[in-house]
């Protein structure tokens, strides 16, 4: 798709500040669909960026434009620095939003950004350094006054040092890529027999995936809960924060659902929690969305673990509990704006869950398993909202995150929550060449545990077996089959002439007969 475009027009409604005229969204996905959508509510015209592998994908149809940059691997498009600022010259775009993943934890992207005069909706590059580099985080963190687990000091690069921390603090320990994120570069060592092992291989992972093989120790937490506070921050030195999101519900130490407010915080930690965080922020000049994330003891004793310099996966919880648009005001705080509310005008109501959608196969270990979108529907009705990135008839590529949608609802209370969501998956359909996680959603949300919020980052490797999963699928899989055998006989009966006709002819119209054959319940 070319570029050409009407002439550049300021949005309306800014509190008399200049709003940006256009933005380039340098993702793909669901986030990139978020985005344009904040765009079009502020009246800023949205450009898309998009691989080979994504040229009729669902965000490239929603932006106003759309650029290629690359084949399908993405370090060759959706990491091609080069080809995203040529994006940006050859649109006129006067800013850029990173989304997640990809560049928005790159602070070498968002120098080149703003050297090239465009704004980065995200926090300042000196920001992104100090709290990507997980060793000089936790140092920045310490002298802030914000509790850290126990652990090394320092970077480590052998095995002698690892010993050494790990002989003073006791194990389990944990062993952690320095520049690690996204639950690469991290192993659990339970005793001194499986070090150095370990050792060899967080090292190695680190190098490859991060371009750095130095790593950290960290004491290992029992039964630790994963909660994360929202954090948001202007240009003029307002910070606040947006409460908190439990995200303890995780495979391959990747959240699967979230939820906020904790099942677990109490009023007084809760009040805790996002004063630390708010001093976190402060402590590394924070601008715009991020997040402070936690581990919790079963003493309510809680640590800092690491900041994400970007806007969440899990966002959605947050906005429909406090009812503000976070990446709306993204935009809005990029462009110069001070927060519109003081932390004692904020506050959760109700209560609000996400369940992350994959094309993958939970009953083989989670491995992707993507492919064309044959059949499907998406959940409606009230407190129920979808963020996806795809459509029927769509392809799931093999070269990124499968993940194609965010299934999230809200309740007055938790078990509305649940029986919402509940609901909601009921009526969520995908058939075709990929698989989806659904029955396993399905499954936890009626697991007693997870009603009861009992509980911790071990939880899907403590209680889920393959089996507890896939019928669902396997009966969609057996409609479409049905589907095609009856679509074949009448084929076959209209060219032998036997096809029923006349007066007699059933009224039953096909198309109905066929849509309750693909809605057969997972």
């Amino acid at each position: 798709m070319n570029w050409s475009g009407p002439a550049m027009r300021p949005a309306a409604g800014f509190q008399g500040k200049l709003m940006f005229k256009r933005i380039l969204i340098a993702n793909r996905g669901e986030i990139a669909v978020r985005v344009i959508r904040a765009c079009r509510e502020l009246g800023i015209e949205s450009v898309a960026i998009y691989s080979d592998a994504d040229r009729s994908a669902l965000h490239v149809r929603e932006a106003d434009y759309a650029v290629p940059v690359g084949p399908p691997p993405a370090a060759q498009s959706y990491l091609n620095t080069e080809k995203i600022l040529e994006a940006v010259k050859k649109t006129g775009a006067d800013a850029v939003h990173p989304g997640y993943g990809f560049f928005s934890e790159n602070a070498g992207f968002a120098r080149a950004v703003e050297a090239a005069g465009v704004t980065f909706i995200g926090p300042p590059p000196r920001a992104i350094e100090a709290m990507g580099d997980k060793v000089e985080a936790r140092k920045l963190m310490t002298a802030a006054g914000v509790p850290v687990v126990p652990g090394s000091p320092d970077t480590l690069e052998t095995e002698a040092e690892v010993r050494e921390i790990a002989r003073k603090i006791g194990f389990p320990i944990m062993i952690k890529a320095a520049a690690g994120g996204g639950g690469k570069g991290l192993r659990l060592v339970e005793n001194d027999k499986d070090l150095g092992a370990i050792v060899r291989t967080v090292s190695s992972e680190a190098k490859s995936s991060f371009g750095d093989g130095r790593f950290y120790v960290e004491k290992f937490v029992r039964k630790p809960r994963h909660i994360e506070v929202q954090v948001f921050a202007d240009k003029h030195g307002n910070a606040v924060h947006l409460f908190e999101r439990e995200c303890s519900i995780q495979r391959r130490h990747q959240k699967v659902v979230e939820e906020s407010p904790s099942p677990f915080v109490t009023p007084a930690m809760r009040e805790t929690m996002g004063e630390v965080a708010v001093r976190a922020a402060k402590a590394v000049h924070y601008v715009g969305a991020g997040t402070i994330e936690f581990l919790a003891d079963a003493d309510r004793n809680f640590y800092f673990l690491e900041m994400n310099t970007r806007i969440q996966v899990e966002h959605p919880v947050t906005e429909m509990v406090t009812g503000i648009d976070l990446v709306r005001l993204q935009i809005e705080v990029a462009a110069g704006a001070r927060l519109p509310f003081r932390q004692e005008e904020l506050r959760q109501n109700g209560w609000a869950i996400e369940c992350r959608v994959y094309a993958e196969d939970p009953a083989a270990g989670f491995v992707p398993a993507p492919g064309k979108i044959e059949t499907l529907k998406f959940p409606e009705g009230p407190g129920v909202r979808n963020d996806a990135g795809i459509y029927e008839g769509a392809e799931v590529p093999i070269f990124y995150d499968p993940m194609i949608s965010k299934l999230a609802v809200w309740g007055a209370d938790r078990n509305q929550a649940i029986e919402r969501m509940r609901r909601a998956l009921t009526e969520f359909h995908v058939a075709g060449e990929l698989r989806t996680n659904l029955d396993f959603h399905r499954w936890i949300m009626s697991h007693p545990r997870f009603i009861e919020g009992d509980l911790d980052t071990n939880f899907i490797s403590q209680e889920f077996r393959p089996e507890a999963v896939g019928a669902g699928e396997d009966r969609e899989r057996l409609a479409a089959t049905l589907l095609a055998a009856i679509a074949a006989q009448r084929s076959s009966n209209h060219a032998n002439g036997r096809a029923a006709a006349g007066p007699e002819r059933s009224r039953t119209s096909p198309w109905k007969t066929l849509g309750r054959l693909s809605m057969l319940k997972g």
